[in-house]
């Protein structure tokens, strides 16, 4: 697979994620990467939250993939730490190349590492291949998630 980092974003890695984010059927419906300010506040937030993890997976100098790990501490299931996984993507040039499996074991083995006790993620219910990916890495369908736009 080649030597892959991954590793905390920085600034200078804004662009290649927001160009990420905005690469498929519903990301260029809701993503802007013509105006990154929005963005750079956004990178602000989560940089300066102990409880956030923005990291990329960087090939060769290259940003190819990225998520975001949020730690929640809670009191359901005896005051379980829970992590969220959210927002992966990966370069079109590095699908099926088993990139996206070593990023979300990394994300478990961080979660584990955190002290968390289960790890969730939701997933479009338009992503067919993303849930069958998911549940090959042992992931279970076993919520329904509901949104409310603001």
């Amino acid at each position: 697979m080649g030597d892959l980092e991954i590793r905390p974003a920085v600034p200078d890695d804004v662009p290649a994620i927001v160009g990420m984010l905005a690469d498929d059927p519903l990301g260029a419906q809701r993503e802007s990467p013509d105006d990154l300010q929005p963005y750079l506040t956004a990178f602000e937030r989560i940089t300066t939250d102990p409880n956030q993890r923005l990291v990329v997976a960087v090939r060769e100098g290259r940003v190819v993939g990225t998520l975001q790990l949020t730690i929640i501490p809670g009191l359901s299931r005896r005051g379980a730490t829970r992590s969220i996984i959210e927002a992966v993507r990966i370069h079109a040039d590095e699908r099926g190349g088993g990139l996206g499996t070593r990023f979300i074991e990394w994300a478990v083995e961080e979660s584990r590492r955190l002290g968390c006790q289960l790890v969730q993620l939701t997933s479009d219910k338009s992503r067919t291949d993303a849930h069958r990916f998911y549940e090959r890495l042992g992931f279970e369908a076993s919520h329904l998630g509901f949104k409310l736009s603001l």
